[in-house]
């Protein structure tokens, strides 16, 4: 299947502060992966760094490549990535209906303006990424007046619908998503309705790249976890050797007891 992300000796500075050092980081196409760690730790700036909103400094021996790839048009590569983040550019506009809050992510739009041509194609899209996301019943709906986990489906819908992730009525190709804390400012029955959907895409062959502070995010389709600390990545390996309490305690710096239920770790 290839190789989604390739980074080597990545130094990204914010400003004038360096906050990613020395960071090495392969990720294979269609992979379900979590990067874990304290807030300030790096995770967001990772993100941004993919998605190519960062960018590292040059230095001997950086390399960034995406889908086997150094250089990209960033209209192109959003095909092919779909990134759900608190922070994304171009986010619909309150008085957005569900189902043009989805079909505005094949421009990376705020709102579907007058010079955007819909095709019969992206609303029979639209309609699959709807059902897969488990959000038809929003389609008429406005975004203001959606709770913000049915907020959290629409902007993954419309993540997934631009990121050319689908082949059939409901299987998505092995395209890649990436989450940002997808579960901050959801109640626990959104949590728990977020994951069951995530956990649905995973299976179906959807790679999940996962930015967390949260080791309840991390789904049992998850094996692999990456630990951050300070900008630097301190562990890379299987989720059930990374999950514990000594090795928490140390990354989060407080006392951590871990505990499984049904595949999912929580923190206690």
């Amino acid at each position: 299947m290839g190789s989604f992300l390739e980074l080597e000796h990545v130094y990204v500075a914010r400003g004038e502060t360096v906050v990613l050092h020395d960071i090495n980081l392969r990720v294979e196409a269609g992979e379900h992966i979590a990067v874990l760690g304290p807030n300030g730790c790096g995770k967001s700036t990772l993100i941004k760094t993919i998605t190519c909103e960062c960018y590292p400094l040059a230095q001997p021996g950086t390399r960034v490549s995406i889908f086997g790839r150094e250089r990209w048009d960033l209209t192109e590569l959003k095909r092919r990535l779909g990134v759900v983040s608190p922070e994304l550019p171009g986010k619909p506009t309150l008085k957005t209906t569900g189902r043009d809050a989805v079909l505005t992510g094949f421009f990376s739009s705020s709102t579907l303006w007058p010079n955007l041509t819909v095709t019969p194609q992206m609303r029979a899209r639209a309609e699959q990424v709807l059902e897969l996301v488990g959000a038809l019943t929003l389609a008429e709906k406005l975004v203001g007046e959606m709770s913000a986990g049915e907020q959290r489906r629409i902007m993954i819908g419309r993540a997934l619908v631009g990121s050319g992730s689908f082949i059939g009525p409901t299987a998505p190709t092995a395209q890649m998503l990436l989450l940002d804390e997808p579960s901050n400012a959801l109640d626990l029955a959104a949590q728990q309705g977020l994951r069951e959907m995530l956990r649905r895409l995973a299976r179906q062959g959807t790679g999940i790249l996962l930015i967390t502070h949260h080791i309840a995010d991390i789904l049992p389709e998850i094996e692999r976890v990456v630990l951050m600390r300070e900008g630097r990545i301190v562990a890379d390996g299987p989720k059930a050797k990374l999950l514990t309490g000594p090795v928490l305690s140390e990354l989060f710096r407080v006392d951590v007891r871990v505990v499984e239920r049904d595949g999912f770790f929580h923190a206690g």
